[in-house]
């Protein structure tokens, strides 16, 4: 049976057209020295914070999470996104424009289904 859900650079090409409708900086991030890091780094009023785009329902490969713990490690924000409107809502909340209801503010690492919170910032 085919997967219903759009396909990851779908997801990822709406996310970003939508933070640069807000006034995003977003970059394709890839290193040559380094495999499974982040998708996209989205810079926006002083803030800095990473996505991995994955089809919906997908989860990051074991590879990625370990990365994306190193980067939470280092006090960096990332999120694995698998839907439009999740994308959307976590560029609402890191521009300070949220109106969804959803309290993303503790949340520094989503990923499909599993989370690492960590205490609220002031």
């Amino acid at each position: 049976m085919k997967n219903p859900d759009p396909l990851e650079k779908v997801i990822e090409a709406a996310v970003c057209k939508y933070a640069q409708s807000k006034g995003c900086l977003v970059y394709k991030f890839t290193s040559p020295s380094r495999s499974a890091v982040c998708d996209r780094i989205f810079m926006c009023r002083g803030k800095v914070w990473f996505i991995e785009f994955k089809r919906g329902g997908e989860k990051a490969t074991p590879a990625q999470s370990r990365h994306h713990q190193e980067l939470v490690r280092h006090d960096i924000t990332v999120y694995v996104v698998d839907s439009i409107n999740m994308g959307k809502e976590i560029v609402d909340y890191e521009t300070q424009q949220t109106t969804s209801g959803h309290h993303w503010s503790a949340i520094r690492y989503i990923s499909c289904g599993s989370t690492i919170t960590r205490k609220e910032h002031p």
